[in-house]
């Protein structure tokens, strides 16, 4: 696949990255023979950059990824790594650590699952309200000097801590939630400002959680993801759906399915906005074909605009999180947060 820089500075990159969490989701565990080979075929077809957390599955996630490029794998992977999601015992998450300390014991748990001596690019999964993003990124910059980190990144920050964490390192790519569904990063300055500084996105929910693969349906006695995820509430879910219908002729008349179009607004808005990488969520081989086909689809700015008339950036129905999980989003919290801030 053709590569380019993620970022200014940042590693070759195709327009497809996979996303490895659902492949250890303690709810529903994947095959795991089906998530070998589905990271086999990622890199086979040229999908170098592999997206993880150590809070995935609790390291299960990272002893995955292990086993899976165990046998000359490693050489052909970029691995992005998470780091700062504190789970119980249960699998509830307790909290977002982004201490200096906290930075550098888990990046030595997490080399040591994936069986490697170093990661290509390690982030904060939240900003941690509690430590300064400066002390966070000086610590991740020093494990960049010792060279067990090639790139930093970011996840879900809004402007202001971009600015503020450049400011401390080169910052390579933010990753943040960016789908048809979820348009809030072009109207809150967030592509704008890595579009400014020279950074990349990769975004993640690219089919908004099922809801524009134009193949979900509702599961008898309701989606229990509705308690966390709004947009899958009754309240919310039909108009969603008929927003996702909009889509079918379009991508009817191009012969792809409506995921593809989907994936394919998503690559396309690297030409306003710099580099964007799509992040595919998938534990299953054939995924990663369909996928791959949405990156040689080529969407003119006319194709664009009538997207985006069929589905409007404020018609979806919901918030794309319940309100306590909203609330851990620096990315939600527009211009000067306070959190995370120097007193």
């Amino acid at each position: 696949m053709q590569t380019r820089p993620l970022g200014t500075g940042g590693p070759q990159v195709p327009p497809l990255a996979l996303g490895c969490a659902g492949m250890s989701d303690h709810t529903s565990p994947a095959d795991e023979a089906d998530a070998i080979a589905t990271i086999h075929a990622a890199l086979d077809a040229g999908v170098t950059l592999l997206d993880t957390a150590d809070f995935y599955g609790m390291g299960h996630n990272e002893d995955l990824i292990r086993r899976a490029l165990r046998t000359g794998g490693r050489e052909r992977a970029l691995l992005s790594v998470k780091f700062g999601g504190l789970r119980g015992p249960d699998g509830s998450f307790v909290g977002i650590e982004g201490r200096p300390a906290h930075v550098k014991n888990a990046l030595a748990y997490s080399l040591r699952r994936l069986g490697t001596d170093h990661v290509d690019i390690y982030r904060s999964a939240r900003l941690d309200p509690d430590t300064p993003v400066e002390d966070t990124i000086g610590a991740v910059s020093e494990l960049v000097q010792a060279g067990y980190v090639r790139h930093i990144g970011l996840s879900e920050v809004g402007p202001e801590t971009i600015r503020r964490a450049h400011a401390v390192h080169p910052i390579c790519d933010v990753q943040v939630e960016y789908s048809l569904f979820s348009r809030d990063p072009e109207a809150n300055g967030i592509l704008a400002t890595c579009r400014e500084l020279g950074i990349g996105v990769t975004a993640y929910g690219i089919l908004a959680h099922g809801l524009l693969s134009g193949s979900y349906r509702r599961p008898a006695g309701g989606d229990p993801r509705a308690r966390w995820l709004p947009r899958f509430h009754p309240d919310n879910l039909a108009t969603n759906l008929t927003l996702v219908e909009r889509l079918r002729p379009l991508a009817d008349a191009r012969g792809i399915s409506v995921a593809q179009l989907a994936t394919a607004w998503v690559i396309a808005r690297s030409r306003g906005c710099g580099t964007v990488v799509a992040v595919l969520g998938t534990r299953r081989p054939q995924r990663v074909a369909e996928a791959l086909a949405a990156a040689d689809v080529t969407l003119s700015d006319a194709d664009l605009r009538t997207i985006d008339e069929a589905v409007p950036a404020d018609a979806v129905a919901g918030t794309r999180y319940a309100a306590p999980l909203m609330t851990l989003l620096d990315s939600e919290r527009g211009p000067n947060p306070a959190v995370g801030a120097r007193s």
